[in-house]
């Protein structure tokens, strides 16, 4: 079913759902007990991505509830300073923001230790949505975090209805963090019961395996989570790439190497990349040659946020992605 109303002139991404505080250690390939010291980055995979696509020079806005304290405003500021909008933004004083220890190994891969009380975390509600952003919204993108538990999932489900009817895409990346979740059951059950409202979706190789049992990486086991309102689906890879598929074509771009010390924040910016060039050309979606180009882009986006540490602070710009495009000879 086509999106509703003229959306010719929006080109808004609104990203919904958690921030957090990472705290990340200064070694790698330690664990938590070990490791010396630690830096606090912002974080959470909605906030990520749309910082990630404000550096590239999208409009972006971000709905969502902090804690109102330190880290609560810290998050806000840094989304301002980031190019981000704020306005959708609520403090509850009653909440504690989400901290994030985030272990890095020796291949830059992470384990999460997430401090938060999820009664208090997920406190946003239906009828405190910013409705005029979302209507405004060009593409509306979210995880499943917010899913978890009341009232938060209810706001999340009209946000998306909201966005929907007023023309928007919708974008979902589950960005799954297992420890979170009651158990691994429940994380399933939620994850997919959204799945087939998105136009978008976006997930690891992980995330494939776990949200269809198969312990293979290919095109049969991805078209299992494959929907007729879809319009692109997304795997990512990893240092192998991604794969994409659309109604009418799908196959794989190649990532870039790098000398990779934490993958935090990696599919975010991808998605983030993804998105700053869907508003301004929604034909990509439509065009294979269009399509590859920009998961070429996105890759490489991807590939250098792996290059430091934490997420936000490694979020590149058009011109250090472009110069990695350009330095790789294929």
């Amino acid at each position: 079913m086509a999106p509703s109303g003229d959306v010719s002139d929006k080109t808004l991404i609104v990203a919904l759902g958690e921030m957090v505080v990472d705290f990340i250690p200064t070694v790698s390939g330690v664990s938590l007990a070990e490791a010396p010291v630690f830096f606090k980055a912002p974080g959470g995979g909605p906030a990520n991505m749309a910082v990630a696509a404000a550096r590239l020079g999208g409009k972006v806005s971000f709905i969502g509830k902090l804690g109102d304290d330190t880290f609560g405003h810290m998050l806000a500021d840094m989304l301002e300073q980031n190019g981000v909008s704020s306005e959708g933004i609520l403090f509850d004083p009653e909440a504690r923001t989400a901290l994030s220890f985030v272990t890095l190994r020796a291949d830059g891969e992470r384990e999460f230790l997430i401090y938060c009380d999820p009664q208090k975390d997920m406190r946003l509600k239906p009828e405190e949505l910013n409705l005029d952003i979302l209507t405004s919204a060009r593409v509306l993108h979210y995880g499943s975090v917010s899913l978890m538990m009341q009232p938060c999932r209810s706001a999340h489900l009209k946000a998306m209805e909201v966005a929907k009817e007023s023309g928007a895409l919708l974008s979902y990346d589950p960005n799954l963090r297992l420890s979170i979740w009651p158990s691994p059951e429940e994380a399933r059950k939620r994850i997919l019961s959204i799945w087939d409202k998105a136009d978008i979706i976006k997930i690891s190789n992980d995330e494939l395996e776990f949200l269809t049992g198969s312990d293979k990486i290919d095109d049969e086991t991805a078209m299992k989570l494959w929907h007729p309102n879809l319009t692109l689906l997304l795997v990512t890879l990893g240092a192998e790439g991604s794969r994409y598929y659309t109604k009418k074509f799908h196959g794989v771009v190649n990532t870039f190497h790098v000398k990779s010390v934490d993958t935090t924040g990696a599919g975010d910016s991808f998605v983030g990349a993804l998105l700053s060039k869907i508003v301004q050309d929604p034909t990509i979606l439509e065009t294979e040659s269009k399509l590859r180009e920009v998961l070429k882009f996105a890759n490489a986006c991807g590939a250098i946020t792996t290059t430091k540490r934490g997420a936000i602070p490694a979020l590149p710009t058009e011109a250090e992605i472009l110069a990695l495009i350009n330095g790789v000879h294929s």
